[in-house]
């Protein structure tokens, strides 16, 4: 009989029975000394506490593990929106959010003379019939020096009064936009969030309270009116304040008043004063000021001699005088009860000049 130990085929060729195969392979002692060999423990058996052949991960308490590129994209996630809340609350001076849109708010007020409308004593002095306060175009202003608010600087307040200033000479005192049509002067004074109603304004003014050309500049109609003297006359101030930590606010309340004649007249032409009184608020905040630009919020007109039965809204229409004296029209009868008619339209008598 064979040994037991040995299959019942014989052992086969190249088996762990073939001594040969390892006799090349000697394990010298130093090899054997070198070798280290760590027996676990029953608890680190258990536990599983071992090697193995995964990546690495972060244990994050309850939520269990996660890998490593998940823990760098949360944090970064974790950065950005910390530097979001940052960046807002530490904005300058909390600065608020800019409103868009339509804004501006215009009252019309056509001041009917109270008798006949009659030229001016002398052509070559136009003025010389108005009371004391009256100076030339920006003089007349009357622009104060900034002065720093609460949360505004005095710099701030100063470039908010120069770019004002800017304005109402482009809008009240310059004769492109008086009276040959031009719009592209007052227009860049305006943010862009205001610029559609601006456009909207000038392409089809209506007497809706928003898109009345004439509540952002004082314009004539090129075809009926003409400058009988490029000067104008001004008097009234300007206020600053505050609407918010993050809006400054400034009122102007001024009277214009110019020399017209008919649009081709002659030199020697009868002159005719029209005034014009512009009290409007605008409204500024660190964006307005880097941008020299401003919002006008709200525009109330009043202009005469102007009949109460012509709309405002395109041109101012002043009652031109003639040698006799133009007669003034009568104004309009209101119905209170016709809903077709909107309720603001009004009409004052003319006095003081």
């Amino acid at each position: 009989m064979g040994d037991p130990r040995e299959p019942p085929e014989g052992t086969p060729d190249g088996g762990p029975g073939n001594e040969d195969e390892y006799r090349s392979v000697v394990f010298d002692e130093s090899f054997v000394r070198a070798a280290r060999i760590q027996e676990l423990s029953a608890r680190e058996r258990l536990s599983g506490s071992f090697g193995r052949a995964t990546r690495p991960r972060v244990r994050l308490g309850p939520l269990g593990t996660v890998p490593r590129q998940a823990l760098a994209l949360l944090l970064l996630i974790l950065l950005a929106f910390a530097a979001a809340v940052y960046f807002g609350v530490s904005s300058p001076k909390g600065t608020t959010a800019r409103p868009e849109g339509s804004q501006l708010t215009v009252s019309l007020v056509s001041l009917s003379p109270a008798s006949v409308v009659r030229p001016v004593a002398d052509p070559a002095n136009p003025f010389a019939a108005l009371p004391v306060g009256y100076s030339d175009g920006a003089i007349g202003l009357g622009t104060p020096a900034g002065a720093a608010t609460e949360h505004f600087s005095r710099v701030e307040v100063t470039k908010a009064l120069d770019t004002v200033q800017r304005y109402l000479v482009a809008s009240s005192l310059a004769p492109a936009t008086l009276v040959q049509g031009a719009t592209a002067d007052v227009r860049a004074f305006v943010t862009p969030g205001e610029q559609a109603q601006f456009d909207a304004g000038v392409a089809q003014p209506v007497d809706d309270r928003h898109h009345a050309v004439t509540g952002w500049m004082v314009r004539f109609d090129p075809a009926q009116v003409a400058l009988a003297s490029d000067t104008v006359k001004v008097a009234g101030a300007m206020r600053i304040d505050e609407a918010d930590s993050g809006t400054l606010q400034i009122t102007t309340d001024h009277t214009f008043v110019y020399a017209l004649k008919p649009a081709g007249a002659p030199s020697g032409a009868p002159v005719t004063l029209e005034t014009v009184r512009r009290q409007l608020t605008f409204e500024f905040d660190r964006i307005d000021l880097g941008s020299a630009q401003l919002r006008l919020v709200d525009s109330v007109i009043q202009a005469g001699p102007e009949p109460c039965t012509t709309s405002m809204a395109g041109f101012l229409q002043p009652v031109l005088a003639t040698p006799q004296g133009a007669p003034v029209p009568a104004p309009p009868a209101v119905d209170p009860g016709n809903h077709a008619h909107p309720a603001w339209q009004v009409c004052g008598v003319l006095t003081g000049s």
